[in-house]
C-alpha cells in the first residue's frame, strides 16, 4: 500500500470524501490517505494528525517526498487537537481504531466538530459505540459499508449532522441500519460468527448466579436480535 494504491479498506473510506473537501485524517500513520485524496482531487487541503512520534515522522517524510507540504499539514497531537478553526475542516476521517477509542476522540473535543459536515469512521471493532454516540449527539448515518480484507471484516460509517433527533432501534444500533437491510454475504459471515461465539459464551455462564443476571440479559438480547435479522 502507498499513496497511489490504497488498501481496499481505505479505498472505500476515501470514496466517501466529497470533491474539494478539507479533511482531517486522525491517526494518519504514513499519511497515505490524505496524499491520495489530494493527488486524486478529492480534497483541496488535508491535515495528517498523529499522536505517536514514529508515525508522525513517517507522515512528515511522505508528504515532503511528494512535495505536498502546501496542501497537507502534518501535525503531532492527540485526536482532534490537531485541528484549528482557520483550517475550515469539513470532513474528518478516523480509521483503523476501536469503536470505543474513536468515540472517546470525538467526545474529548466536541467544539472541534463545529462546521464539520461529514465524519467517515472505520472502527475495527465495536461500531455500535459510534452509532450510540451519533444518537446522543445528533449525527445521522447516511451510508455504511462492510468488507472483508486479509481475513478481517471491517465496517465503515458515514455520518452527517442532523437537526432532528436521531434514534435507532437496538438492532440498528448493533448491526447498522443500512447493513442489516442489505444483508450482504460479508454481513452474514460476520454476524453468524458473532452469534456462534455469544451462544458459546452464554452456555458457560452460571445462570443461577445473581451477579450474572445483567450479563446474561445483555447476551440474550444480542442473540435474539441477530437471530431475528439473519432469519
Amino acid at each position: 500500500m502507498n499513496e497511489q494504491q490504497l488498501s481496499k479498506r481505505l479505498e472505500i473510506v476515501v470514496s466517501y470524501v466529497s470533491n474539494k473537501a478539507r479533511i482531517a485524517d486522525i491517526g494518519s500513520d504514513h499519511a497515505y490517505l490524505p496524499c491520495y485524496a489530494i493527488q486524486q482531487g478529492l480534497a483541496e487541503f488535508a491535515i495528517a494528525g498523529e499522536v505517536v512520534e514514529g508515525p508522525f515522522q513517517s507522515a512528515t517524510k511522505q508528504v515532503r517526498s511528494l512535495a505536498l507540504t502546501e496542501q497537507i499539514a502534518v501535525r503531532k497531537g492527540d485526536g482532534l487537537a490537531v485541528i484549528e478553526p482557520a483550517d475550515a475542516i469539513d470532513t474528518i476521517v478516523i480509521a483503523g481504531m476501536g469503536g470505543a477509542l474513536i468515540r472517546s476522540i470525538l467526545e474529548a473535543e466536541p467544539a472541534k466538530l463545529d462546521g464539520v459536515k461529514r465524519l467517515v469512521l472505520q472502527p475495527n471493532i465495536a461500531a455500535h459505540q459510534l452509532r450510540e454516540w451519533a444518537e446522543i449527539n445528533q449525527w445521522k448515518l447516511v451510508a455504511e459499508s462492510i468488507l472483508r480484507e486479509d481475513n478481517k471484516i471491517y465496517e465503515i460509517l458515514v455520518l452527517e449532522p442532523s437537526e432532528a433527533k436521531v434514534a435507532y432501534s437496538d438492532a440498528e444500533r448493533l448491526l447498522g441500519p443500512f447493513l442489516m437491510r442489505e444483508k450482504s454475504e460479508v454481513f452474514h459471515a460476520k454476524w453468524e460468527h458473532e452469534l456462534a461465539n455469544w451462544i458459546e459464551i452464554r452456555g458457560k455462564i452460571d445462570a443461577n448466579s445473581a451477579k450474572n443476571a445483567e450479563k446474561l440479559a445483555e447476551l440474550d438480547l444480542k442473540i435474539k436480535l441477530i437471530e431475528e435479522v439473519l432469519r
